[in-house]
């Protein structure tokens, strides 16, 4: 009689049963380790944080950007226009640029009887192609060249204040701290230490000296190129994310003069400059820089509130 072949068989299959678990076991892999911080993303490749875009990703169309109203204040010229002429200045001439959505500008240029202006505005939109600089942070550093071009100091750090001037604050402080907590009856009987008499310093006590020349009166000759005080280029500190204000005078040999007021500020990752120009056509005679650095300014506070429309 032959012998039944059923538990060999049942053998058989619970053992591949059993393979097939371990082997999905296997596959599955451990969820939580999964989820875990430390885990590395496949291939062992570590992401890298990608930096902001800007703020814009278009600019305003420029010869549209200014009104007619500050048109007809910085260019006098056009009130001698006919309605004809005048309409057609007002339009402006584009600047060329190779992509309107990085750069645009427009310019103006009237001639009157007593002089020429020109108004040139320009918008620029930052850009940075790495994935570790916001577009922001490349926009500081190109308005940075734009401050160094202008000869304007870039704002310093505290933290890198020169030695000297940390150890005479020092001394200042130690002599000051000396004074306050002298006892009374020293100073009324003894009265004032050496140290403690106003008696110039070292600096103050050269400058009086001199070099040892003679004095010699002063020159009330007034550089014609050099802007008042109060006018000479500076930043802006009221405009926008960064700004400052520029003022070039170019004398020929007649003394006449074209004056170039510059105002560039920065805003998130766009750049803009205003650029105003005036010649006088009567010998001898500058330009205004307290009338032309209003202008500019009052256009830039504009051109500031209509980018802010984008």
């Amino acid at each position: 009689m032959a012998r039944k072949a059923y538990p060999r068989r049942a053998r058989v299959t619970g053992t591949l049963m059993l393979l097939v678990a371990l082997g999905a076991a296997g596959c599955t892999g451990d969820p939580a380790a999964e989820d875990s911080p430390d885990a590395k993303p496949a291939g062992g490749q570590a992401t890298t944080a990608q930096a902001e875009p800007g703020k814009y990703q278009t600019l305003p169309q420029p010869c549209r950007a200014v009104e007619t109203g500050t048109l007809d204040a910085m260019l006098p010229g056009l009130a001698e226009l006919d309605q004809e002429q005048r309409q057609k200045a007002y339009e402006g001439t584009s600047s060329v640029t190779y992509d309107s959505d990085r750069r645009t500008g427009c310019r103006w240029k009237v001639d009157s009887a007593d002089a020429g202006h020109l108004l040139r505005i320009d918008f620029e939109r930052v850009v940075s192609y790495s994935a570790s600089v916001s577009d922001d942070a490349r926009a500081q550093a190109v308005y940075g060249d734009r401050m160094k071009e202008a000869d304007l100091p870039l704002p310093s750090d505290p933290r890198e204040e020169q030695p000297e001037r940390r150890a005479d604050d020092s001394a200042k402080a130690d002599r000051d701290e000396a004074r306050a907590t002298a006892p009374a009856d020293d100073e009324a009987g003894q009265g004032a230490s050496p140290e403690t008499s106003e008696k110039p310093g070292k600096g103050e006590e050269e400058k009086e000296k001199g070099t040892g020349k003679s004095e010699e009166p002063a020159d009330d000759t007034v550089d014609p190129s050099a802007p008042a005080e109060g006018l000479e280029p500076r930043l802006l500190q009221e405009l926008a994310d960064d700004a400052f204000i520029d003022d070039q005078l170019t004398t020929s040999s007649s003394g006449s003069g074209q004056r170039t007021v510059t105002v560039v500020f920065r805003t998130s990752n766009v750049i803009v400059t205003v650029e105003y120009e005036a010649q006088p056509k009567q010998v001898a005679e500058v330009p205004d820089s307290a009338s032309m650095q209003e202008k500019a300014r009052e256009l830039a506070v504009l051109l500031a509130e209509r980018l802010s429309d984008v």
